[in-house]
């Protein structure tokens, strides 16, 4: 693998490329938009809905990197699986993973969806932890993107896609409870948490384990995923989506939180990981805890959510490359071991 395709040239999609470019991969970046950035590389226009533009760009690449709306990802796993090349995606969406799933099982290449930060990373050190007990009763994993200085009721910010925030505050949440795999209501489950002093709560929502539900069923009793906010945010979300029926329109919904809450540039990501069990017949317990604020790479100061996202994606592609990750199939990102994470150029960066 060495020539790749970025499709999606926002934050997230224009920083990865330029770190797989700093990588020695030959990347080709495309937007639905002509883009004013200048990069180190080809940077094109495209119809990134249409089958048969996907088919052409595809055709010259060894793999895609999809950090398109996840609307769009079926198109692209389905052309890059026709094609043999390797895909990865960002999506927490989970009806688009189940599609790729069903690709990955005649796939002539690796079919990696999930590759952020929730899922991806998470996930990635959730695995890690619970490795390290004979037996493990539970893996918590929260992660939160905000401001380092919340304002208003919301206490938020859109640094993240609008569309996809939307979608994993109304999605049904799958869960390991107490043994028994289970669906529940997002934006419930509601508990604090503290990091570095600061009061935090979290609550469901869709998406965030990936396909851990699947890999830990029978063997970890627990396992779910929330998203942490400053406290009071659940509760307003409630009120917007439920008692107003925003639920019921959803673009327009994420039109007006972006335009009350718009993106910032000092951000935070908080990621809070714990797992329960016995090692040598003792209960015992091992968090990983982090705040992940914004930093220079590239030549510019990039936000904490762009650098997390595009890091922990470039990472596993770098893992693919070198033999260290199956070159076929579907990657589920508890496979992915933390330590070999870590060593790449680019999952170093969490190491910090």
């Amino acid at each position: 693998m060495r020539s790749i395709a970025v499709l999606g040239l926002g934050k997230v999609g224009a920083l990865a490329a330029r770190l797989l470019h700093a990588a020695d991969f030959t990347v080709t970046g495309y937007d639905v938009r002509r883009t004013r950035q200048e990069f180190p590389f080809p940077a094109e226009a495209a119809d990134l809905g249409s089958e048969e533009t996907l088919k052409t760009i595809l055709a010259e690449a060894d793999a895609v990197l999809s950090c398109l709306p996840y609307h769009l990802n079926n198109a692209v796993a389905t052309a890059a699986h026709d094609l043999g090349i390797h895909y990865f995606d960002l999506t927490e969406d989970v009806p688009t993973t189940q599609h790729i799933l069903e690709l990955s099982r005649t796939a002539k290449a690796v079919m990696a969806p999930q590759c952020g930060l929730a899922p991806g990373f998470v996930g990635i050190v959730g695995a890690d932890l619970v490795a390290g007990f004979d037996s493990c009763r539970s893996c918590k994993m929260r992660v939160g993107a905000l401001p380092q200085h919340p304002t208003g009721l919301m206490g938020y910010a859109f640094n993240w896609s609008p569309e996809g925030v939307v979608n994993e505050y109304l999605n049904d949440c799958e869960v390991i409870e107490e043994g028994v795999r289970k669906w529940v209501s997002p934006m419930e489950w509601h508990e604090t948490i503290y990091i570095d002093g600061v009061a935090l709560e979290a609550f469901t929502t869709s998406g965030g384990l990936g396909t851990m539900c699947d890999t830990y069923l029978g063997t970890v009793a627990n396992i779910d995923y929330k998203t942490m906010r400053y406290p009071g945010h659940m509760k307003m979300m409630n009120f917007f989506f439920h008692e107003l029926l925003m639920r019921e329109r959803r673009e327009e919904a994420g039109e007006i939180l972006v335009h009350a809450n718009p993106p910032v540039d000092e951000d935070v990501v908080y990621v809070h990981v714990a797992a329960e069990g016995e090692i040598d017949g003792r209960l015992n317990r091992k968090e990983f805890v982090r705040a992940y604020r914004p930093r220079d790479l590239a030549g510019v100061r990039r936000t904490a959510i762009s650098w997390t996202t595009s890091a922990s994606v470039v990472a596993v592609i770098e893992m693919v490359r070198a033999g260290v990750l199956p070159a076929t199939g579907f990657l589920k990102q508890e496979e992915i071991p933390l330590a070999d994470f870590l060593k790449t150029a680019t999952g170093s960066l969490y190491a910090g």
